[in-house]
């Protein structure tokens, strides 16, 4: 769940909210920390809410209500160019007409820095993203990696104890962005630096983290390191959005501690984790991974659930199955199962069993 707020957090949202017409509100009352050295990333889609966070982080948008603090000081009143925040955007923002490392040079002749200083500063931020033979060289004649490279190390160069990027990797290829991805993170865990890092992109969300704030409507849905979104989705959106997710709908006929039963509106009936249901006769939608459910019988654990299901779609990805079934009505399950030698192949139009285990299978809201 969202923070409360921590007076020994290194930035902390209270009780912050924002709106731009004076009645809808796209930050409803966020209460957040972070320590010092995290990398944090919001997530959520366009219109959630994630976006304006960070621009309020950043100093260039005010919060309606609530505060905002940076190592215990709050920052409310604090304009963006004395908040020592360093700031890395999709579009590079790079001034064309410098070289590169005019570029970096920029924001420490700003802050009054000799020339000496300056140069042995832009040095190592152009060798920290491997770029030291780029320095004379202007934005234009570097391709989109080179240019993000330049751009965090412009972001870097005054040593800022925090680092904000926003969708930094939206415009590179699949490829590219990968490897930038871990690049990223491996250099703010060896400088300590504590990020605060903007996508839509659950993927790198989950790839660079060490928590993910899922937003919508406003609000985080959940806070939790990327394994345990994963793994523990808190309600149904959170489940939906992040990585690919089964769902089944019914009403919960039981309610047994950390055990439910659910009757699915096809007639069939499960057992699931209650996790946001409270009562007998609430509708529930029930979430399971696509790799927690099997098809080999061989391969089902003892005290497996077990369904019949129908194979619509067959599919070789080279190193897993992927396998679209209708199960209990939904024409959409999916299971994904490693390739391996005795791995059955399935055929379209076959009718199996499959099974997964209880503690796998999560009753949530049927929002």
């Amino acid at each position: 769940m969202p923070d409360t707020g921590n007076s020994d957090a290194f930035v902390a949202f209270e009780r912050v909210q924002k709106s731009y017409d004076g009645e809808t509100l796209v930050v409803k009352d966020l209460n957040l920390s972070l320590p010092k050295g995290e990398f944090l990333t919001m997530l959520g889609p366009s219109g959630s809410g994630k976006t304006t966070c960070l621009m309020m982080l950043a100093g260039f948008e005010t919060a309606t209500h609530g505060e905002i603090k940076l190592d215990g000081v709050s920052i409310n009143n604090i304009p963006p160019h004395k908040r020592g925040i360093g700031m890395v955007f999709q579009n590079y923002a790079l001034f064309p007409h410098m070289t590169v490392a005019e570029n970096l040079s920029f924001p420490l002749e700003v802050r009054k820095m000799g020339k000496s200083d300056r140069e042995a500063k832009v040095k190592r931020a152009l060798d920290m993203v491997e770029m030291g033979a780029f320095g004379g060289r202007r934005p234009a004649q570097l391709s989109g990696g080179q240019q993000q490279r330049i751009a965090l190390a412009r972001a870097l160069v005054f040593e800022p104890e925090l680092v904000l990027m926003d969708e930094p990797l939206g415009a590179l290829d699949k490829q590219l962005r990968e490897k930038m991805q871990f690049e990223i993170t491996d250099l703010a865990h060896r400088l300590g630096i504590t990020v605060v890092y903007v996508t839509h992109d659950q993927t790198e969300a989950l790839t660079m983290s060490d928590r993910v704030a899922v937003f919508n409507d406003g609000r985080i849905q959940q806070l939790a390191p990327p394994d345990q979104l994963y793994e523990q989705p808190e309600n149904s959106f959170v489940a939906q959005f992040i990585g690919e997710n089964n769902t089944l709908e019914g009403t919960v006929a039981e309610i047994k501690g950390d055990h439910c039963v659910v009757k699915l509106d096809g007639g069939e009936v499960i057992d699931a984790k209650p996790v946001n249901v409270t009562k007998v006769g609430e509708r529930t939608r029930v979430s399971i991974r696509p790799e927690r459910v099997e098809y080999n019988k061989d391969r089902l654990q003892e005290g497996a659930h077990t369904l019949k299901a129908k194979v619509l779609e067959f599919i070789y990805m080279g190193d897993i199955f992927r396998t679209r079934l209708e199960v209990a009505g939904n024409r959409e399950f999916v299971i994904k199962t490693r390739n391996a030698p005795d791995q059955v192949r399935l055929t379209p139009g076959t009718e199996i069993e499959i099974g997964w285990l209880p503690e796998d299978c999560r009753a949530l809201d049927a929002n």
